[in-house]
């Protein structure tokens, strides 16, 4: 291998290599819902998220090793840039094997901004512009009778275990769509149900993903499948644009389907969820690396048609991050403080490794998603005059000057939320009631997937757009494995109870759940309805609780749809 053919075909095949593991990862999820294994589904999915680093990283040591001094000549890899081209172009998903390719020379020269030469320029790939065919569904006619339109579905799905109770299931279906066309002022209007040939698996939970067409009617159709003792049922189904757009959130882990193209896919659910980035949508079917290279085409074609300044983000200044935004692009920048002030001792490499640790953890739709980017440039000129100025002051490691740019090493782009301390400032009565009962849910939610939050502030949280509160700030996050959880001991005498630091000894992974409402900012009302339905995650006994169950092996659902619309697995 030494020539630009050889070279470009040797990539090639790397990422068909990658492509062909990645999908036979993805080809367990049935066998592990049918199993309900839900360990080894946890473990697949760590799994797959780490491939393409192991692939990109194997690919650069090969070239490395066959190049030789010839690795870095540029005039080569152009020539190696345009073979590749060449090569691809009747592949599926061209798009994606560009951004493999991107990664490979990015790496190998340690690309500051965009190098077009040795490059496939983000901008310029568009993995939508060449769809030309829709993605893999099966269809199924209304000939006047819902029962029997979803009998015919549910039908077709390919399963091991036997249903539990397909007639209930199927009423259960047809009972749904029904409320869901009523609440519409729709009659007699559904002509068609297509369905993604796939399922859609996320740890212990299958989807049949698809959509409801009719006159004037298109709405998405998502239905959960869960797999008891009993066989496997109907678990939930969802309708309505905001409940499915909850399952595929850039809060929750990526779902395993096995898709021939993946960008076909993407336009399907975008015909059903249009508000949801096309970036998020590769980036929740499991295809990061798209994702992100999807992120920064939106972010650069938002800077070219705007002239709107970086600014400060909305929230309390932290003491481990300067966190800005793009007030017309809906996302936060975080880079890291060259120096933390007290009481922070965290130090940085403990930072990067948290944030690693929850890109491959199961985010259980109460963790943002953050997108690891490095070697950023953007225009100096549109950053607002303090905001500048703290980046020359707070984060030259990371951060520097290059003609009229800035160059950022290193930072995480995550999806803009509203700080939760802000929002319970603005919010009527009965909205921050609901929020404040959702914090709690989100501390049980992470709780049940072995993650305390460390720091449980009201600025620390955001508020979605769909009302669901979740947590962002990761510095001090640990597993609720490695916390040693206690009662506060009582007091001896008066003059202990006075004193302003602890009189007992702490150690260093010591928590005392509650002491927790001490810092929580609610009012009087607000206070009361966390306690009246949460209590309990301010005892110590609650987190043993959890310990013991998460230490026993135990895989706690956190479902991402409301327990409400739970109907036949009430006696499961």
């Amino acid at each position: 291998m030494s020539g630009a053919d050889d070279c470009a075909r040797h990539i090639v095949e790397a990422f068909a290599g990658y492509n062909a593991e990645f999908r036979a990862i993805t080809r367990r999820a049935p066998l592990r819902f049918d199993s309900r294994d839900w360990k080894a589904s946890q473990r697949d999915a760590v799994e797959r998220i780490e491939l393409y680093d192991r692939c990109v990283n194997q690919a650069i040591a090969e070239l490395r090793a066959a190049l030789g001094s010839a690795a870095l000549d540029r005039q080569l890899w152009r020539s190696i840039h345009a073979a590749f081209a060449a090569q691809i172009t009747a592949l599926p998903d061209p798009e994606f094997i560009k951004t493999f390719f991107s990664s490979i020379s990015r790496r190998m020269f340690g690309t500051v901004g965009v190098a077009p030469d040795i490059e496939f320029v983000a901008t310029d790939l568009d993995p939508l512009a060449g769809i030309t065919s829709a993605a893999g569904t099966n269809t199924y006619v209304n000939h006047g009778s819902l029962s029997l339109l979803f009998e015919d579905l549910l039908g077709d799905v390919r399963c091991r275990s036997p249903w539990r109770d397909l007639d209930k299931s199927i009423d259960h279906v047809v009972s749904e769509v029904r409320a869901h066309l009523q609440t519409r002022g729709e009659r007699r209007t559904l002509e068609r149900v297509e369905v993604i040939r796939p399922m859609f698996y996320q740890i212990s939970r299958a989807y049949i993903v698809g959509r409801v067409i009719g006159r004037n009617l298109l709405a998405p159709l998502v239905i959960a499948l869960k797999n008891t003792d009993g066989g496997v049922l109907v678990d939930a189904v969802m309708l309505a644009e905001d409940d499915v757009s909850i399952v595929f959130s850039f809060t929750r882990s990526y779902f395993h389907a096995d898709l021939e193209r993946v960008a076909e896919a993407v336009v399907f659910l975008k015909s059903v969820m249009p508000r949801k980035p096309v970036s998020e949508l590769f980036t929740v079917l499991g295809r990061a690396r798209q994702g992100k290279t999807e992120r920064y085409r939106e972010l650069m074609r938002n800077l070219e048609r705007t002239a709107d300044q970086f600014e400060h983000a909305a929230g309390e200044r932290g003491l481990v991050m300067v966190c800005f935004t793009l007030p017309s692009f809906d996302v936060v920048f975080k880079v890291i403080r060259d120096r933390f002030a007290y009481p922070k001792t965290v130090l940085r490499e403990e930072v990067v490794a948290k944030y690693q640790m929850v890109f491959i953890h199961d985010r259980a739709g109460r963790l943002v998603d953050a997108q690891e980017f490095r070697r950023l440039r953007f225009p100096r000129a549109r950053f607002a005059a303090a905001l500048l100025e703290e980046l020359r002051r707070e984060a030259a490691g990371s951060v520097h000057e290059d003609g009229e740019d800035l160059v950022f090493d290193h930072m995480y782009i995550e999806r803009r939320m509203t700080p939760l301390n802000l929002y319970l400032r603005g919010a009527p009565a009965e909205a921050a009631e609901r929020v404040v009962l959702d914090y709690g849910q989100c501390i049980r939610d992470l709780a049940y997937t072995n993650i305390f939050p460390g720091d449980l502030l009201l600025k620390n949280f955001g508020v979605t757009r769909h009302g669901r509160v979740i947590f962002y700030d990761y510095d001090e996050l640990c597993r609720v494995t490695d916390c040693n959880f206690r009662e506060v001991p009582q007091a001896a005498n008066e003059e202990d109870e006075m004193r302003g630091e602890a009189w007992f000894y702490v150690g260093e992974n010591d928590v005392f759940p509650e002491t927790f409402i001490n810092f929580l900012a609610f009012n009087e009302s607000q206070r009361a309805a966390l306690l009246r339905l949460h209590a309990e995650i301010l005892t110590a006994a609650f987190w043993r609780g959890v310990q013991q169950r998460l230490i026993a092996g135990d895989v706690v659902e956190v479902l991402p749809y409301h327990p409400h619309r739970v109907r036949v697995a009430s006696s499961a």
